[in-house]
């Protein structure tokens, strides 16, 4: 994403003031340097009591409650956990700023003295540990940290959304939100913004990406069927082993040969499972599937690929009709996230002038996904606009660059973000995005 040739200049803005490396708004430097302590203070609380996935409650009542104390008109509730916070002055455009609540089923591992040691039931009737391994405290923090710049700002006339959505780790918070009448209850927006931190760019810089930004996901799982009896007679059988075998390297065919070398799919079969013993045959297969593309089209045509290559395989394999493989479509689809080209580029102007040109980075569109999506693909077609926020200690980034070596990825149990200089980030860059499209 950092040309070679622009890493030294990084670097040495990255050394470099805030006010000595661009000219920001004075206005809301002296609004986040008067906040900066107490936010400090809820990043580690947040990180340090995560929660997963649809039991945000308490997550959801603390970001209910600091934005009650900014002063928003505060609903909560809304699609199961989520939270919306209301804060108005005057006529003018209408602004959501969205944030995520969820934490991860990861065990913690970074060393810092904030880590998470929640345990907690897996919904299995086990136990695991619970960490904010994807930068989701972060989100909660410099949105809630924005919300203040602008109440400290006088001036500004419109009305900015702030949302807490549930249950993004599993791309269904943002639907159930939409679905509970986010928009009807709350007023269409004029646009959408969110953020996440990005765990290969250094703190202090912030990623653009005009148009698809992540991708289409899709859960899939197929259970390969076939006739099961003793290891040593496989004529005897029809070895579903054997069948999934043939069916995971035939769909890579469809990267390969189906879809146009311009357009981007992952076919990535993560879980095979079958058999209980060495010398038997078992009936069935099952594979695990994450699908990944962007277009819809796209999306349609390898789906449409996967049902038609695993049959094809049971048919040459002589499977009977009555044991053809069954591909089943999970319903927590995410939807690509098209980041407006018009809004985007409009924000990376503002973000220039926020930051400098130097710690405006070009990011490339990533396969991953986000369900900030749904957002914006409703009958209103609100334009999104994600910003990823640098989350690496600039030292750590440099010397990994010139080792070659791989950063922890978002996920990661050693993720932990130079939570300092990103959350001044964050806030310095959104608070400047927000006033702009308030007019302001």
């Amino acid at each position: 994403m950092i040309p070679g040739r622009r890493l030294p200049a990084l670097l040495a803005a990255l050394s470099l003031s805030g006010s000595a490396a661009a000219a920001p708004d004075a206005r809301i430097q002296t609004a986040f340097r008067a906040e900066q302590a107490s936010l400090t203070e809820l990043y580690l609380h947040l990180h340090s009591h995560p929660e997963l996935s649809w039991r945000e409650s308490a997550t959801a009542a603390r970001m209910a409650a600091e934005w009650r104390a900014i002063g928003c008109e505060v609903s909560t509730g809304i699609g199961t956990n989520g939270v919306v916070g209301v804060l108005k002055r005057g006529d003018g455009p209408v602004v959501l700023l969205r944030t995520d609540l969820d934490a991860l089923p990861v065990k913690e591992e970074t060393g810092v003295s904030y880590a998470s040691t929640v345990r907690t039931s897996d919904g299995r009737g086990g136990e695991t540990s619970v960490m904010h391994a994807c930068g989701h405290d972060l989100h909660m923090t410099a949105v809630t940290g924005v919300a203040r710049v602008l109440k400290a700002i006088p001036g500004w006339h419109g009305t900015v959304l702030l949302v807490g959505q549930p249950a993004e780790e599993v791309g269904s918070g943002a639907r159930a939100m939409v679905r509970d009448g986010i928009y009807r209850r709350f007023g269409k927006p004029d646009f959408a913004l969110s953020l996440h931190c990005h765990a290969s760019l250094p703190a202090g810089t912030v990623g653009v990406v005009e148009g698809f930004a992540l991708a289409n996901v899709d859960t899939v799982d197929i259970r390969i069927r076939g006739l099961g009896g003793h290891g040593a007679y496989p004529e005897a059988t029809r070895d579903p082993v054997v069948l999934a075998a043939q069916s995971i390297l035939a769909l890579q065919t469809i990267r390969s040969r189906e879809i146009a070398a311009r357009d981007a799919v992952v076919v990535t079969v993560g879980s095979v499972h079958g058999g209980t013993k060495h010398n038997i045959i078992p009936e069935d297969v099952a594979l695990q599937l994450t699908v990944r593309s962007y277009t819809d089209e796209v999306r349609d045509k390898t789906l449409a690929s996967i049902r038609r290559i695993v049959r094809g395989q049971a048919i040459a394999a002589g499977i009977p009709e009555d044991r053809m493989p069954e591909v089943v479509l999970q319903d927590n689809f995410t939807p690509a996230l098209y980041n407006d080209p018009k809004l985007a580029a409009r924000c990376r102007g503002v973000l220039k002038g926020a930051l400098g040109d130097d710690r405006v980075l070009d990011a490339q569109p990533e396969m991953g996904g986000e369900d900030f999506s749904e957002f914006g693909r409703t009958a209103e077609k609100v334009p999104l606009f994600d910003l990823w926020i640098g989350a690496v200690e600039p030292g750590k980034y440099a010397t990994a660059k010139a080792a070659g070596r791989a950063l922890p990825s978002l996920h990661s149990n050693q993720f932990a973000p130079d939570h300092g200089p990103a959350l001044e980030t964050a806030v310095t860059s959104l608070s400047a995005c927000v006033l702009e499209l308030l007019g302001h």
